[in-house]
């Protein structure tokens, strides 16, 4: 589908807020003020949500059974519709809203099939399961999440379309007016017996990494400045338009870091800065970091007033819930208090109503993934990828290669040598011997990620080795080695360690983190400085995702609109059979002094 500005910008053109009232809510509690006089207190609910990523049920497509974690989370908004619903029983219906931080249409074969295999944007297409579902338990609004970006603007155009709540994002802006693409925010009332109705300003941001991770579609369209800007602009506003109570939706962590460099001069994860830096904000619904937040309280630097932070772990593993205590004095409401708190999804059982109003999609899904594309000479696992070079990886790798070196055929560049890089996305995902079907393959990309081929130097290739063995936890030469511990330094987590396959190294984790890489070959023979590789790498990757050295500055050669998933998957279909012996090789080891450690 074409972009359309004219529809694109004429659908959006209005950003006034859209008001909702709610029914009259129960009588608030009095109590007595020093004068006597009864004071008049009104309490209220906001539930929140975040980075759903396409779950619906409690199902993992990727092994096709119920979902399961070693904590025994569960997931899902048929999970999120049953507390929904208990919390709306507890404090009545007409004193709560319900939000979302984003990162909605994107993570499961589910999502995946209504964006790529039967289209919303088809005609007479179906309504998206995460529209439906949102629509059904009654969402109040919900920010843009960077994923929300993934299939394309007119994708995302159509969702919204669906969607009986607003999308929002103050600071996504049309690239040409640098006014916004989407309403900024929502308000929504509450009537109580008592004073005028409690007004409730819903303020959405989401991140600016989506410039760099989405820019095959979003660039020259839409821009993304930082969050601290646009609240600062906006909440002054929202106050004096009479909010009562201000709250930010943010797809964005609160740890104040970025992962993709110099190359924004915003933060990725600024929900904390936000707090701190912009006074007029009672609470802020964190997204993105995927991390459980159950209250984190920022002291603005400028009033004092403390900011009551919430982040609801992912995929509908819990449901925030902010508890607003306001009192009536002097013709408004003040926010007396704020807390935070969040519920556990594994504690209730789906809700039948949304579990039955999508059974239909979910059939047609668990089919399409379980459709064999071919077969395996051996078993693959992904379980030691993060510490041992396995085959698995391998053969990502190995279709990564081959993909590239085709398409570079007759070219400037066709003589040179191709390595690649991939990353262990799930240490669950594996492939069977024998048959082989769509979600085997797509285990073990689970990300929409599609394939680029960049120029890097020796010298540059060492440095990316060098940053991605930071994973690796410095461990003495004499002290025990435990696998379970011996990753994810500095909480880097499993997708930003890349295994580079064409070429031979060593990382010693004897060392400090920075110089760690030994007996690094190509054929045999080390690897001089100025030797030129052409490097198969991921569009996250080549776009600064993870900040890795030089590869975002390299001079790209090739890319490809396709996923990495579908690349692998129609190499399947194409060969029939995966010959684990033509690729599978022990490249790279970990070392201790120069000995192995496995």
């Amino acid at each position: 589908m074409p972009f359309d500005r004219r529809k694109f910008l004429g659908r959006t053109a209005a950003t006034g807020a859209a008001v909702a009232l709610a029914g009259a809510a129960t009588a608030p509690t009095a109590h007595a003020q020093s004068g006597g006089r009864p004071s008049k207190r009104y309490a209220f609910t906001v539930m929140g949500t975040t980075d759903l990523h396409g779950n619906v049920f409690n199902w993992d497509y990727f092994t096709d059974k119920e979902f399961d974690d070693k904590d025994h989370n569960d997931v899902g908004l048929a999970k999120i519709s049953t507390l929904v619903e208990q919390v709306r029983n507890e404090k009545g219906r007409e004193n709560t809203l319900l939000i979302d931080a984003g990162d909605t249409i994107q993570g499961t074969q589910l999502s995946y099939y209504y964006a790529k295999v039967d289209p919303i944007t088809g005609a007479g297409g179906p309504v998206h399961p995460m529209a439906q579902a949102m629509n059904a338990i009654g969402y109040d609004a919900a920010a843009l999440g960077n994923h929300e970006f993934n299939y394309g603007i007119p994708v995302l155009r159509k969702f919204e379309e669906q969607c009986d709540f607003p999308l929002l994002g103050a600071n996504a802006l049309d690239a040409k007016t640098l006014r916004p693409a989407f309403p900024p925010y929502v308000f929504k009332k509450f009537r109580t017996p008592c004073g005028r109705a409690v007004r409730v300003a819903i303020l959405g941001l989401t991140n600016p990494g989506i410039a760099i991770w989405d820019k095959a579609n979003v660039q020259g369209k839409m821009a993304f400045p930082g969050l601290e800007e646009q609240a600062a602009r906006y909440v002054p506003r929202l106050r004096s338009m009479g909010a009562d109570v201000v709250i930010v939706s943010a797809h964005s962590g609160s740890s104040g870091t970025s992962s993709y460099g110099d190359q924004l001069p915003y933060i990725e994860n600024a929900a904390a800065l936000v707090a701190e830096q912009v006074p007029g904000i009672d609470a802020i619904l964190v997204g993105h970091a995927h991390t459980e937040i159950p209250e984190y309280r920022v002291t603005n630097k400028e009033t004092g007033k403390e900011v009551v932070l919430s982040e609801p772990l992912k995929w509908g593993q819990r449901l925030t819930l902010f508890d607003f205590d306001l009192l009536w004095k002097r013709g408004a409401w003040t926010v007396e208090s704020v807390s935070a708190t969040v519920l556990n999804s594994n504690a209730v059982v789906e809700d039948p109503e949304i579990t039955g109003m999508l059974a239909d999609e979910h059939r047609k899904v668990v089919a399409y993934v379980n459709q064999v594309i071919g077969t395996s000479t051996a078993a693959m696992s992904a379980t030691e990828a993060p510490y041992k070079d396995v085959p698995v990886i391998d053969f990502i790798n190995h279709v990564q290669a081959e993909t590239v070196k085709e398409a570079l055929k007759g070219t400037e560049h066709a003589e040179l040598p191709v390595i690649s890089q991939a990353a262990c996305f799930s240490r669950t995902a594996s492939i069977p011997s024998g048959d082989v079907t769509i979600r085997d393959v797509a285990g073990l990309y689970v990300f929409e990620n599609t394939l680029e081929a960049r120029l890097i130097t020796g010298a540059q290739l060492k440095d990316y080795l060098e940053f991605s063995a930071r994973y690796y936890v410095q461990t003495a030469p004499d002290a025990p080695v435990d696998p379970t511990k011996l990753t994810n330094a500095a909480n880097t987590p499993d997708y930003n360690y890349d295994v580079v396959s064409g070429i031979a190294y060593e990382i010693d984790v004897a060392k400090e983190a920075g110089s760690r890489i030994a007996n690094l070959t190509f054929g045999g023979k080390p690897v001089a400085p100025e030797a030129r590789f052409v490097f198969a790498v991921n569009n996250y990757r080549a776009s600064g995702g993870g900040n890795f050295p030089h590869i975002a500055a390299a001079k790209q050669l090739w890319s490809n609109s396709d996923e990495i998933r579908n690349t692998i998957i129609s190499w399947v279909k194409a060969k029939g059979n995966i010959d684990v012996d033509a690729f599978a090789s022990a490249d790279w080891k970990l070392t201790r002094d120069g000995v192995p450690l496995f």
